[in-house]
C-alpha cells in the first residue's frame, strides 16, 4: 500500500532518513534550500538559506547536515549550526547532493555541478575529523548505503546509469576497487538515492520511472514498487519497527506537474531496515 505521508511538494525532495530518538522522518528540498521533519512531535520545517542534502544523527537534538559549502552541527532546537569541515571551498560551482551515514560512524557525501556539468564532482568520506575523497570525476553522486555487516558500501553515478560497489575495511574505509553491482544502460533506467534492507537487499529510486526497485545482493532484481510521482529520488526506512519505507520525490524540470510530484510518501515494503547509525561528529 502506498499513501502521502507529506503533501507539501518539494522541487528537489532528497536525503531522507529516520531519526531513532525523535521517532520523526527528516528530509531536503535541496532547491527549495528547506530542511523539512514530520514524526511524534509533529511537523518542522528549517531554511537553510543556501543549497542542503543530506544529513545523519549525532544526538538527540543534534545533526550533521551537508550543504553547498560544508558540513555542519545543527541544532534543531536553536536552529544555529557550527562548521565541522568546509566541503570543496574553492568550487563555488558544486552543491552537496547524495549522502548518509556508514556503520562505523563515518559518514559519506557527494557533490556535483550545481548545473550537473560532466563529472565535476566527487564522493567524499569525513571520519574522526578527516574529510577525504574516495570516488573523483562524478557527474551526480547518489545511492549511496551500506552492506548490513558494514563491509561494502554501493554508490551511483545516474547519467552514467550504473550503481557500483566497494569492499571497506574495518574502519570502513575503500579496501579494493570498485566493480559494477547493477547496470541499467539497457533498460535506460537512471539510479537515483539508495537504501539497504536487513537482508542485504538494496532499495533503489529511480528518477524519471516513478519506481523504487529492490535488488538482491547479487544485483538480480527482485521487487518493483510503483509510485505516483514520476520522479522519485530516495527511499529510506523508519517508523517504530522500521518496517515503512519513505520516498521522496521532485518536481525539477517537469513542464507539466502533477499533484503527486514532489510529495514524500510512505509505503510497505514487505521487509524492515535498519536503524540510523549516529555520526562521530
Amino acid at each position: 500500500m502506498t499513501r502521502v505521508f507529506d503533501e507539501a511538494p518539494c522541487e528537489l525532495g532528497e536525503g531522507p532518513f529516520w531519526h531513532p530518538e525523535r521517532q520523526a522522518l527528516f528530509w531536503f528540498d535541496i532547491l527549495g534550500h528547506r530542511l523539512l521533519s514530520r514524526g511524534a512531535e509533529g511537523a518542522q520545517v528549517w531554511d537553510m538559506g543556501e543549497h542542503a542534502s543530506a544529513a545523519g544523527w549525532i544526538d538527540r537534538d543534534r545533526l550533521i547536515v551537508a550543504t553547498e559549502i560544508g558540513l555542519y552541527r545543527f541544532d534543531l532546537v536553536t536552529g544555529a549550526r557550527q562548521l565541522i569541515v568546509a566541503l570543496e571551498p574553492d568550487r563555488p560551482d558544486t552543491r552537496s547532493n547524495d549522502g548518509r551515514a556508514d556503520p562505523m560512524g563515518g559518514f559519506w557525501i557527494g557533490t556535483m555541478g550545481k548545473k550537473a556539468e560532466p563529472r565535476a564532482g566527487a564522493i567524499y568520506r569525513y571520519f574522526e575529523g578527516r574529510l577525504e575523497r574516495l570516488f573523483p570525476e562524478i557527474t551526480i553522486p547518489n545511492a549511496i548505503c551500506f552492506a548490513p555487516d558494514g563491509r561494502r558500501a554501493y554508490y551511483a553515478d545516474t547519467p552514467r546509469q550504473r550503481i557500483w560497489t566497494v569492499p571497506l575495511d574495518a574502519d570502513g574505509w575503500p579496501d579494493g576497487p570498485s566493480d559494477v553491482f547493477v547496470d541499467l544502460r539497457s533498460e535506460g533506467l537512471n539510479p537515483d538515492g539508495a537504501v539497504v534492507d536487513s537482508e542485504g537487499g538494496l532499495w533503489n529510486a529511480q528518477w524519471g520511472a516513478g519506481r523504487i526497485v529492490r535488488y538482491l545482493s547479487d544485483g538480480r532484481a527482485d521487487r518493483v514498487i510503483d509510485l505516483p510521482a514520476r520522479l522519485t529520488t530516495c527511499p529510506c526506512f523508519g517508523g517504530a519497527g522500521l518496517d515503512q519505507m519513505f520516498v521522496t520525490s521532485a518536481w525539477e524540470g517537469l513542464a507539466e506537474r502533477t499533484a503527486s510530484d514532489g510529495q514524500t510518501f510512505a509505503v510497505d515494503p514487505g521487509c524492515a531496515g535498519l536503524p540510523v547509525p549516529k555520526v562521530r561528529a
